[in-house]
């Protein structure tokens, strides 16, 4: 089954872009990732609100606390397709990367992807 890729684009031949369910997934995690709290109209709860951490200190608090915070939306959001399986947060330098380890309800396949956001200085 194809469903609407994100973010919205057109494909080469210029209809609506489409993509296949493990990569419509991924995208669903990014949503709820940097989407920030209140962002939405009637899902004032939904989103993590990553792309708000550039604008904070980099350090293993930070990391810590996002690797809760993250676990937390995705279960949130995402328990009626995906089971989170790990989450690990690293700090490096001037980033911050997420990466994510989940089951894909409907058949059982572990998957994993890595997010990046931005981060302030040291």
């Amino acid at each position: 089954m194809q469903t609407l890729d994100y973010p919205y684009h057109f494909s080469g031949l210029g209809r609506t872009a489409v993509t296949e369910r493990d990569d419509h997934i991924r995208d669903l995690i990014e949503q709820v990732l940097f989407t920030a709290p209140g962002e939405r109209v009637m899902r004032p709860d939904f989103g993590a609100g990553l792309l708000a951490l550039v604008f904070e200190p980099n350090s293993d608090t930070l990391a810590a606390a996002t690797q809760m915070l993250v676990q937390s939306s995705l279960q949130l959001h995402l328990s009626h397709l995906i089971a989170v399986q790990a989450v690990d947060v690293v700090n490096d330098d001037s980033t911050l990367r997420v990466d994510v380890s989940y089951i894909v309800l409907l058949d059982r396949s572990l998957h994993q992807a890595s997010f990046t956001a931005p981060g302030g200085s040291r």
